[in-house]
């Protein structure tokens, strides 16, 4: 179907019909989600993964996302009804459908440089199967410039770009809020090649997202826009990372001057904590550093503070433990978190990594939990699991799972064998901890 020179009337008949067809390549957290909601509102939709299982699964109906809200019933719901199959055959998705969104991982390595090979891939198979009058957009997040990039690779269709249509529409999403970040949480963000293309692929998000589209200039300018707001969040966590080190320094709680000095519209500072992991705000300033000609100090002297938190962790742990009298060596260390945020099962650049490598140093002695994670996890990172607050000598609070933020400091008084919590998120009640007889510190916490 040609989808250029489309006007929005027509996109919405399309969905309405269940004449539009729409690959999705990328079956995880984000692109699952999405295919869903395109099927769920008509849209004949094919979902590409390279993992058989996970593909095994969508076309049985059952959700591999089990943390994302809401999933389970739009994968059966659609599945059932014929709008959503999942395939392993990208080049044959592509020519059967109209429009192909790439939604696969940007990784980095250790020095930053960002690995683009699984979006290559993707463009490769889509090349075997574009047609004139298609759309492929990118929502994976990239340095800007990548989108563009993929224009040779396409054009080995044998097509010219205005021939079919290239856009980004970058995705805006968390785990655990998927489904409501796509339908109207925020604006969507498109950039396209050509007029045509951008009146079409607006058309196509207007009818999922009711907050509607923000239309950019270019390709580039949209992907910028979601490179952006990463760096944005990962600067001024560091700004708040290093106010909470003066704060400590100072005897002051940061927790209680940030909320104050956020009373003025023009202050918004971030919460300090252990450290930031995840797919997205530790890598999005490598996009703009490794692309940048001038040097850009600010942007990686706040990746380099926040990347150095954990060892800040493992300086307080040391310190409380040495102010009670107690030696690290023997003392039963509890970490309260294993991934990167509370309840999503994601490791990627997880805090916890690093300052279990540190403390274990230290400590002969270091457990783990982690409501959404399992024994073999623990195995995996060299630690014990424990489930229960026998005989341990502190807590160490890693993320801000729902669990955590609920613990029952009466029930902790009783168990531990010594009460000192050292808290990386700024989520424990540190007067009723105090009260209770615990000896509480945190990031910024005095």
């Amino acid at each position: 179907m040609n989808m250029l020179n489309i006007d929005p009337e027509q996109v919405k008949r399309l969905f309405d019909s269940g004449a539009l067809k729409i690959a999705i390549f990328g079956m995880g957290k984000m692109g699952l989600p999405l295919a869903a909601v395109f099927a769920d509102r008509g849209a004949k939709v094919i979902g590409v993964d390279i993992d058989k299982n996970r593909v095994d699964m969508i076309n049985a109906g059952e959700n591999p996302v089990p943390e994302e809200p809401g999933l389970a019933d739009l994968i059966s719901k659609n599945v059932d009804a014929g709008r959503l199959r999942a395939t392993t055959d990208g080049v044959q998705a592509a020519k059967d459908a109209d429009v192909m969104i790439i939604l696969v991982p940007t990784m980095i390595d250790d020095h930053g440089n960002v690995n683009l090979n699984p979006v290559y891939d993707v463009a490769e198979k889509i090349a075997k199967g574009l047609e004139r009058g298609n759309i492929v957009i990118t929502e994976a997040t990239m340095p800007p410039g990548t989108t563009e990039s993929l224009v040779p690779i396409l054009e080995k269709s044998g097509l010219k770009l205005g021939e079919f249509g290239l856009a980004h529409a970058p995705e805006r999403t968390m785990t655990g809020t998927a489904i409501r970040d796509i339908t109207g949480q925020y604006p969507k963000i498109v950039g396209a090649s050509d007029e045509s293309t951008l009146n079409a692929v607006s058309a196509i998000y207007e009818v999922i997202n009711k907050k509607g589209v923000i239309r950019m200039s270019s390709i580039k300018a949209a992907e910028a826009v979601k490179v952006f707001e990463g760096v944005y969040r990962d600067v001024n966590i560091a700004l708040a990372n290093e106010l909470a080190l003066f704060c400590e320094e100072q005897n002051l709680d940061a927790l209680e001057v940030f909320k104050a000095a956020n009373t003025q519209p023009y202050c918004h500072i971030h919460m300090p904590g252990a450290g930031v992991g995840g797919h997205c705000i530790p890598v999005y300033p490598w996009f703009v550093m490794n692309l940048s000609k001038r040097h850009t100090r600010l942007i990686r002297t706040a990746r380099e503070l926040n990347d150095e938190m954990p060892e800040h962790m493992v300086e307080l742990t040391l310190k409380a433990l040495n102010e009670n009298g107690l030696s690290a060596k023997n003392a039963n260390i509890l970490v309260l978190g294993l991934t990167f945020r509370g309840d999503v099962y994601e490791f990627r650049k997880s805090p916890s990594i690093p300052y279990i490598e540190r403390i274990k140093e230290w400590s002969e002695n270091v457990y783990v939990y982690d409501p959404v994670c399992s024994e073999k996890d623990a195995e995996r990172y060299g630690v014990k699991w424990k489930e229960d607050f026998r005989d341990v000598d502190i807590i160490v609070i890693m993320n801000d799972a729902k669990e955590f933020k609920e613990l029952n400091l009466d029930d902790l008084a009783k168990s531990m064998r010594n009460k000192i919590i050292v808290d990386g998120r700024g989520i424990v009640d540190k007067e009723r901890a105090k009260s209770l007889g615990f000896v509480y510190m945190g990031v910024g916490r005095k």
